[in-house]
């Protein structure tokens, strides 16, 4: 999707396919070794130096991170922070090709999910739990779910975000609608208000399909629950009765037409595209992640004081709840074996007063509690309260499931939008993915 905010904060994070990795992992594995950290940790000297892997590339964030590394040094002068940062796609493919080596850094960036279980699976991830015991509860519950397996934590969060709707407030009330809908029914039937007064309801981004896959993800949660969600991945089986309706429940949106002309060529960043339909008070809302507000106001004009923020609905009968959110974020996890160090860093980098100020310098939302204070922006202030007060969290499908997985979930859910699949093909096309994956 381009260098919108999620490209460069909480993309869809795929790794590259095994035999590409094969191709890669001996050069990757070769500059990990000439930095020197990964390989021997500290050194005859006593000096320690740690690897730092991050995909950190654009300012003021990459200063700011560089800067918390110096400031550690200083307190710790007999360690070195050695900082190797990526932009996404080649951090990717390096990770991808030292992950087949069976080599990580001692510090490295990740979304958590598929990608880290498969690490943890080949015993290269330390394991976190007694070491951040004293210090984890400090975080948001659903900023750590991500990095969570078997009642295990491997990743300690430094980004958390949540997926809702953003709506204009002005449009809303032009066809008389008081109050965000809170069930799928009221969100049909104000669907429906918005058509009648001529508004398009829903700007969306039919071309990228992520977009779309929101909905779906979404529907799955608040039919089937998140138990459910959990165990179709597990046993590599989307064939139940609740996906089968979240796939029912879009389609019926679908049918309204509440979509901008032209929706299944759109993009999302675009000058004409999802986000700047929103921007520009084209349309009345988008599903869409806590960057929102920031890629309306550079795609178009932005809605200012007209913006709003509501959670999916809850589907009537499902076994999901308002409050179960859907998101990601981006954490660090150490690599097994990683010097103590590594472990003291990641602990300082998640100090309250630092989370504040990657609130207010670089627009993240906090994961520490005692940092939301530093919030000011009323947009991600709803975001932050939703995952303060979430119940549940799932993670984007596309990082959750394998990569194969997550990229049939677009996929079908496109064909689904765009009439070529119907609920059942769906949960059928997906489960057939994960079979074979």
């Amino acid at each position: 999707m381009g260098d919108t905010p999620r490209s460069s904060s909480l993309s869809r994070r795929r790794f590259l396919s095994a035999s590409a990795a094969a191709g890669l992992a001996a050069g990757a594995a070769g500059a990990l070794s000439a930095c020197g950290g990964s390989d021997s940790g500290g050194n005859s000297s006593g000096k320690t130096t740690i690897e730092w892997w991050n995909i950190t590339t654009t300012e003021p964030a990459k200063g700011v991170w560089a800067q918390r590394a110096k400031e550690f040094e200083k307190q710790n002068p007999d360690v070195t922070i050695k900082i190797v940062t990526l932009e996404n796609e080649a951090y990717k493919s390096k990770m991808t090709a030292l992950t087949a080596s069976g080599k990580l850094p001692d510090i490295f960036h990740t979304w958590g999910g598929g990608v880290l279980k498969q690490q943890i699976d080949a015993g290269l991830v330390e394991d976190l739990t007694s070491s951040t015991a004293s210090w984890r509860d400090a975080y948001v519950p659903a900023s750590l779910e991500a990095y969570q397996f078997d009642d295990k934590t491997y990743g300690i969060p430094f980004d958390i975000g949540a997926v809702g709707f953003w709506y204009n407030k002005a449009l809303f009330a032009t066809a008389g609608i008081t109050t965000p809908p809170t069930t799928w029914s009221g969100y049909l039937d104000a669907v429906q208000k918005l058509k009648s007064k001529g508004i398009t309801p829903i700007a969306l981004a039919g071309k990228e399909k992520w977009p779309g896959m929101y909905f779906w993800a979404y529907l799955a949660m608040r039919t089937a629950g998140l138990e459910a969600m959990q165990k179709a991945a597990t046993e590599n089986d989307f064939t139940g009765e609740g996906f089968v309706k979240a796939g029912q429940h879009l389609k019926d949106l679908v049918a309204l037409q509440p979509f901008q002309q032209g929706f299944l060529g759109a993009g999302y960043s675009t000058p004409s595209g999802e986000a700047a339909a929103v921007g520009n008070g084209k349309a009345a809302m988008e599903l869409m992640g806590q960057w929102a507000p920031s890629v309306q106001k550079s795609s178009g004009k932005g809605l200012g004081k007209d913006l709003g923020f509501f959670s999916f609905p809850a589907v009537e009968g499902g076994a999901g709840a308002l409050t179960e959110v859907f998101g990601g974020g981006g954490g660090h996890a150490l690599r097994k074996g990683a010097p103590k160090a590594a472990l003291d860093f990641v602990k300082f980098f998640g100090a309250t007063a630092f989370d504040e100020k990657l609130v207010k310098e670089t627009g993240l939302v906090p994961v520490v509690k005692d940092a939301a204070g530093a919030l000011t922006d009323p947009n991600l202030k709803l975001v932050s309260e939703a995952l303060n007060q979430a119940t549940g969290f799932q993670l984007y499908l596309d990082q959750a499931y394998a990569p194969a997985v997550g990229q049939e979930v677009n996929d079908s859910v496109a064909a689904l939008i765009a009439g070529n699949k119907s609920p059942e093909q769906v949960a059928r096309s997906i489960t057939q993915v994960a079979k074979s994956a």
